[in-house]
């Protein structure tokens, strides 16, 4: 009876094993994945959200309406409404980040166990270089090389191909590299603990040779799982010449085989490889002539000096994806940790190109230009007091030449007059041949093509384009009349004769002096700062935070509306969750395979229960006549009950242990089975230990239950009856 209890048992331990692997396989693919594709907060964002449901059309509601005819469903205008309606938000990250902070330091705290890890991006351009094999030094950033050795190869821009993207930032290059991504340098996600790898990265990785970095100056390599890297990496980081690339890509041209007889390095090869790191303010040094910041980058000779003084790099070590890595977060080629871009940021703060620019904000101290602060269109008024700013800030020299450059300018009466001149007499075929004559050998095109495209024009059109042509004529002849006039002044008699005609401008005369004279720098203030490295950590760009499983997401994404909750509307903080958008037909079918699997389970629950109350009922009929003795020598019927309640209890017990001990031997041929069909080696049926436990107890109430009829059954049985039976 035992073992015909245990059957039932044994399918439903089965089952839970089974579910319980598959579960536990999913959450380890889910928290892999959460590794690839974390929650990202930008301080400047573009809410994609409705854009991407448009696209995949997850926000489309379903009509009530018949199905005897196909109706239209409203997808273009869904999809241009989403575009239409994108807007981008600024987010404080700084403020965001202190309550994060001080959330998950608190006593007992949900959201330090919802999250797995935090990494901070700032817009800091990391400037690595290396010395190749070829002797020259190679800035190692593998985007700007991968466009430029496609553009040399195959005349392709694929940066430009980028920027014509419908989809922005979203269809980036990388998406169309056969490397599967354009990123060289990665910085490492550190622990929430302090350390300096997250244990995400430490579970998803081998060291195969060295060990993981610890310092700011160290470094690791990462290899796939064939132990192979990218060749335009390999040249990226300075191991391979630019005659292999050639080669490579003749071999491309000409459909000719490539020859890899030589393309391996030893560990210690890779280890010994140098790279340096160029602080971005190091690269601005102050010329004394011009008074100006100038980037050294621009030499050869300047690029080696910086070279022989960045901060070098070691690489201590060689990773690579773990066997039972499903999903893998690393994307880069060599990492480095956190510690380094601290570095690199307070670092530069002591720069005096940066220290300069931030006692001017006003003027641009890499070319001396000023910064253009006005946004909209200037009225004139606004004009003259920029103008006249602008000229009481310039030395002697910058004031003699503005005042000669002044009085070049021409007055509008009197480039009318010209015109007039000019044009008076002249007939529309004078004014094709003049053109002719201005045009013939400028532009590249044959006088007959010239001729045609002149005929085909209108009067309008062409009188246009020649007056245009005549104007520049004039003003350029003018201003060489008035540059050969103030030839014979000196410098001093120009900023004399420039400071007392200053009072005498008129407003009109200040707004047209602001458009022809006022050169503004094409950077801006902030722009500046940035490229010379002036970055505040606390204010980081991008907060990338990786969840410890999809349920623990939930918890983090309540912690942003908690945070929106206690902030006005404009500071509140904006995000698209693109992994939840991806993942939601997923979780659909994992929560209905869970449904089958609970199915399977509550079945098999009913017919153990089924058999095992048939097999007491039928033990009841087989032992009547014991029944009848046991009534006969004075047992009363509480006592018939009870014996068979407790035989029941204990067959449930017996049938337990026996369904679990068959369940656990069975797993291992089970085990087999699986990971011969999927080729998943961490796919297991496991039966935890308190499920064991409980399908015990279950096992043991069950039994109890279906007892209790038949029970009741022989304790009613006539004594006198049950004696007679055979």
């Amino acid at each position: 009876t035992s073992f015909a209890g245990s059957i039932g048992i044994i399918g439903i331990a089965l089952i839970l094993a089974i579910s319980h692997g598959m579960t536990a396989y999913i959450n380890a693919v889910q928290e892999s994945t959460l590794s690839a594709y974390p929650l990202t907060l930008e301080s400047s964002t573009v809410e994609l959200t409705s854009l991407m449901n448009a696209f995949m059309n997850v926000d489309s509601e379903d009509e009530n309406h018949d199905t005897d005819a196909v109706y239209i469903k409203d997808a273009l205008y869904n999809m241009i409404t989403a575009m239409n309606n994108i807007e981008e938000t600024e987010n404080d990250l700084k403020a965001f980040n202190e309550y994060i902070l001080a959330k998950m330091k608190e006593e007992d705290s949900e959201l330090a166990e919802a999250i797995n890890g935090i990494q901070y991006s700032y817009d800091l351009d990391l400037r690595v270089y290396t010395e190749n094999v070829d002797g020259k030094i190679l800035h190692s950033n593998l985007e700007n090389i991968l466009t430029s050795l496609l553009i040399e190869y195959v005349g392709v821009d694929m940066s430009a191909m980028t920027a014509l993207s419908p989809m922005g930032s979203m269809s980036s290059m990388s998406s169309m590299s056969p490397m599967g991504g354009t990123t060289l340098w990665q910085e490492l996600l550190p622990g929430t603990d302090g350390a300096p790898i997250n244990d995400l990265i430490l579970d998803q990785y081998d060291v195969i040779y060295g060990s993981w970095p610890n310092d700011y100056n160290e470094v690791v390599l990462v290899v796939d799982r064939n132990n192979e890297l990218d060749d335009v990496a390999l040249y990226a980081l300075g191991l391979l010449p630019q005659s292999h690339m050639d080669a490579l890509a003749d071999a491309s041209i000409n459909g000719a085989e490539i020859d890899r007889s030589d393309a391996s390095w030893s560990y210690e090869d890779i280890c010994n490889a140098e790279y340096r790191v160029i602080l971005n303010a190091d690269c601005y040094h102050y010329d004394e002539v011009n008074g100006t910041y100038t980037d050294l980058r621009a030499s050869d000779t300047g690029l080696r000096y910086l070279y022989t003084n960045a901060l070098p790099l070691k690489v201590t070590g060689i990773i690579r994806p773990a066997e039972d890595a499903d999903t893998t977060m690393l994307t880069g080629t060599i990492c480095y940790t956190s510690d380094l871009t601290k570095y690199v940021i307070e670092k530069s703060k002591d720069s005096d190109a940066i220290a300069a620019q931030l006692a001017d904000p006003d003027t641009d101290v890499i070319t001396g230009l000023p910064f253009d602060s006005t946004t909209g269109t200037l009225s004139d008024e606004e004009k003259e007091t920029i103008f006249r700013d602008y000229v009481s800030d310039m030395t002697a020299a910058e004031k003699a030449a503005a005042f000669v450059s002044i009085n070049s300018i021409p007055s509008k009466e009197f480039v009318q007059q010209q015109l007039d001149a000019t044009l008076g007499s002249m007939t529309r075929k004078d004014i094709e041949e003049l053109m002719l004559q201005g045009l013939n050998g400028q532009s590249g095109v044959s006088a007959d093509e010239l001729t045609g495209y002149l005929e085909s024009m209108s009067d309008e059109e062409i009188y246009k384009l020649f007056t245009e042509m005549m104007t520049e004529q004039i003003k350029a002849q003018y201003a060489q009349q008035v540059a050969a006039q103030m030839a014979s002044m000196t410098p001093e008699q120009l900023v004399m004769s420039l400071e007392m005609a200053l009072p005498t401008y008129t407003t009109e005369q200040c707004a047209v002096y602001y458009d022809e004279l006022i050169v503004f720098s094409d950077s801006t203030y902030e722009d500046n700062l940035l490229a010379m490295g002036y970055i505040d950590l606390e204010t980081p760009a991008t907060m990338n935070i990786y969840a410890s499983s999809f349920e623990n997401k939930d918890v983090i994404t309540a912690a942003i509306d908690d945070y929106n909750s206690t902030v006005e509307e404009l500071k509140m903080i904006k995000y698209t969750d693109y992994l939840g958008i991806m993942m939601s037909s997923i979780t659909t079918i994992i929560n209905a395979i869970t449904y089958v699997l609970i199915a399977f389970v509550a079945i098999s629950l009913i017919v153990s229960s089924i058999m095992i109350g048939v097999i007491t009922l039928i033990s009841v009929q087989e032992r009547t006549k014991e029944i009848g003795i046991l009534r006969a020598i004075g047992a009363s019927k509480r006592d018939v009950s009870g014996m068979f309640n407790a035989e029941t209890v204990i067959i449930g017990f017996t049938s337990g242990i026996l369904g679990i001990a068959v369940t656990y031997l069975l797993c291992i041929p089970i085990n087999m089975i699986l990971h011969h069909l999927t080729g998943i080696a961490n796919l297991n049926a496991v039966l935890p230990v308190p499920a064991a436990i409980i399908l015990i107890c279950i096992s043991m109430l069950l039994t109890l239950i279906s007892g209790i009829i038949p029970s009741r059954s022989a304790a009613k049985k006539d004594p006198v009856v049950a004696l007679r039976t055979e």
